[in-house]
């Protein structure tokens, strides 16, 4: 790995209006082979596929963050009842979603989830260092209704254990899981990053995890502090992590220093719940301002906050350009 800061993304981006119109593995495809090379026009120094292969024409609006990943596992049924969607509407911390992915109604294994060939479909299709990302098992859990393990740490470790042996077949580069939901909880710290630990533990490659306070419609779905939150990422057994900062400002970027000195930092300096497009001078200003505060040498990559999904393509084509605009000009400097 480069020892100067890199360029990168989170993950997601816009579905190309061809896909949803006419879904077919053919357009994927084609959708994922344009998504990489944009990223590739831009610069980036690290590429993702777009998260296209999750795509769904009958549930665009998640992006498959949840539904694709649970749908297909084993001891989860989708049918709902009333009474289960009125039981689910009583649990906490789930506001923003009215009603769960799935009931759990017996142990949970792999089922028909093929993450493995996920990758391989990506994987041909660029020359660039790719990502491949997951949603975190904590995530995951929180949108099920238990009807079998009835305890929640119970339901996440099983539903871990399940991504780690998908995780365990992929040879990508790095392996990022996506956990959006933990900051509104962080007294679930410990626990969490034991589950989430069994699934880095199987990867192959680079470790990573990414942690926000969620996005949904450019809006913030967790309240909290990353403060509260340095204790849950000295637990992980990462490489690196990828930091939601850019819409939060920097004032919180000294608590950075007490994460693990063995831990790189991705720092996030492209705001994806606003249109406007970041010049470079305003980028190479938020490197420089976290290097002020981390030191460089801890930072591994810069990158948006989060995933591009709900952002229209050009805005999004022109941030990654920024993005790499603004690490080179940081350097010029």
């Amino acid at each position: 790995m480069s020892d100067r800061i890199q360029t990168t993304v989170v993950g997601s981006y816009p579905v190309p209006a061809w896909l949803r119109a006419f879904p077919s593995r053919s357009a994927l495809i084609d959708a994922m082979m344009v998504v990489l090379k944009v990223q590739e026009l831009a610069g980036l120094d690290r590429v993702a596929d777009g998260e296209l292969s999750r795509f769904d024409v009958n549930h665009p609006e998640t992006n498959g963050m949840i539904d694709y990943f649970i749908r297909p596992l084993g001891g989860v049924e989708t049918r709902l009842s009333r009474e289960q969607l009125e039981a689910f509407r009583g649990t906490g911390g789930m506001a923003f979603r009215a009603q769960p992915a799935g009931v759990v109604t017996g142990p949970i294994d792999e089922g028909s989830l093929n993450l493995p060939a996920d990758y391989a479909l990506a994987r041909p299709l660029t020359k660039l260092p790719l990502t491949f990302t997951l949603t975190s098992p904590y995530m995951l859990a929180k949108t099920l209704l238990d009807e079998h393990y009835r305890d929640r740490r119970a339901l996440t470790m099983a539903v871990a254990d399940a991504l780690a042996k998908q995780v365990a077949a992929i040879d990508a580069e790095v392996i990022q899981v996506d956990e959006a939901n933990l900051p509104g909880s962080p007294e679930d710290g410990p626990w969490v990053a034991d589950a989430i630990n069994r699934v880095l533990d199987a990867v192959r490659g680079r470790r990573a995890v990414h942690v926000c306070f969620g996005n949904y419609g450019g809006q913030t779905i967790q309240q909290g502090t990353w403060e509260a939150l340095i204790d849950f990422i000295n637990r992980l057994h990462v490489d690196h992590l990828v930091l939601e900062f850019a819409r939060r400002g920097y004032a919180e970027l000294p608590v950075l220093k007490d994460v693990r000195d063995d831990i790189q930092l991705g720092i996030g300096v492209i705001d994806i719940k606003d249109n406007e497009v970041e010049t470079p001078d305003i980028v190479a200003s938020r490197i420089e301002a976290a290097c002020d505060v981390v030191g460089e040498k801890r930072i591994a990559y810069v990158h948006p906050d989060c995933g591009f999904w709900m952002l229209p393509r050009s805005v999004a084509d022109a941030k990654m350009r920024t993005l790499v605009q603004g690490k080179d000009l940081f350097y010029a400097a």
